[in-house]
């Protein structure tokens, strides 16, 4: 941990990189540890979350095997999908076998010689047919791979910890099944604008338990406070409710959610901004939006991304789209 005090991110990676590789280090301790919030803004993190969702022999593979399961869960019928492509390319690749030897001896002619025609048609068929399947097959496997990557980019964005109305600490997965956050990220201008105009809406926005969370880019300035490690301020560290516990655990781990809903108000405050600027910038990069510009994210109410857009939200909109917390479509949500 000293090179982690340091504040040194390549020395920082190589330490949790030997700790993932020769001691055993969940990937998740990282992802949950209070102490590793400011690393986790780092570019390093960044590049050591990649290593693990794509399994290297460095890191390990426990983290890639836990985002699958998820993805096997989103979309049961890939398995199955794969399974068809290999055997239907097996079959067609044992036909062209036969195929290629009568195709020969249809060009060559003579008596006996197959029709040329129909030889040549089957063999372009079965080329065909190969043709396809491997570019599904391959297809498959780049749409796991970005599903991969978002469900990476959702298990980050609900760990990041956001502060209610009555001073509490709460990360966003301890909000399910309670608010929809809807971030705003932005400058202080066009952020400011959007929360007075979300005012105007203030009463039906809360029937449908939208929680505001604004980003604004860059105006955020590090408090003068002790630190601990790499961490959030010693007090902000030890107020995060069940940190460090298994994601799932900690999101069945509320047991009074009526109360946590009397907290629940408008609008939240950011904790460790540099990691919410990290994610959001990723997530822009993914949807094909340049870094920095002004951008809006609905959750769910399960805490995944529900849509995401450019500028500001049109809150007129999003009250018909959102329907209330008590109505069946929210249930259906959770």
């Amino acid at each position: 941990m000293d090179c982690i005090r340091r504040g040194e991110g390549t020395k920082a990676a190589e330490c949790l990189r030997t700790a993932l590789r020769d001691y055993n280090l969940k990937f998740s301790t990282i992802l949950n540890d209070p102490d590793l919030a400011s690393f986790r803004a780092l570019p390093e993190f960044k590049e050591l979350q990649e290593e693990a969702r794509l399994g290297g022999e460095d890191i390990g593979s426990s983290f890639r095997r836990d985002l699958k399961l998820i993805s096997e869960v989103q979309a049961p019928f890939r398995g199955v999908r794969r399974f068809f492509y290999v055997a239907l390319s097996a079959a067609a690749g044992i036909s062209m076998f036969f195929t290629i030897p009568r195709l020969i001896r249809a060009i060559q002619g003579g008596d006996g010689a197959p029709d040329i025609w129909e030889t040549a048609a089957n063999a372009a068929i079965n080329i065909g047919g190969i043709i396809v399947l491997v570019a599904l097959f391959i297809w498959d496997n780049k749409k796991e791979e970005e599903q991969l990557a978002q469900i990476s980019r959702d298990e980050t964005l609900s760990r990041l910890p956001l502060r209610l109305s009555t001073n509490r600490i709460v990360e966003l997965v301890q909000l399910r099944d309670t608010a929809r956050p809807v971030i705003l990220a932005g400058t202080k201008e066009s952020v400011t604008r959007a929360i007075e105009k979300a005012e105007r809406f203030r009463t039906e926005l809360l029937k449908r338990g939208v929680l505001l969370v604004p980003v604004i880019f860059g105006s955020y300035k590090k408090a003068p406070v002790e630190k601990k490690g790499f961490g959030l301020p010693t007090k902000a560290a030890t107020s995060l409710p069940s940190i460090g516990e298994d994601f799932e655990k900690r999101a069945q781990s509320i047991t009074a959610k009526s109360l946590l809903k009397a907290e629940v108000r408008f609008k939240a405050e950011i904790v460790s901004p540099e990691e919410w600027e990290r994610w959001i910038c990723d997530q822009q990069k993914s949807e094909g939006v340049t870094p920095g510009e002004d951008v809006y994210i609905i959750l769910r109410l399960d805490g995944r991304v529900r849509r995401s857009g450019k500028g500001m939200p049109d809150w007129s909109q999003i009250v018909k789209e959102l329907p209330p917390l008590e109505a069946l479509l929210s249930k259906l949500e959770r």
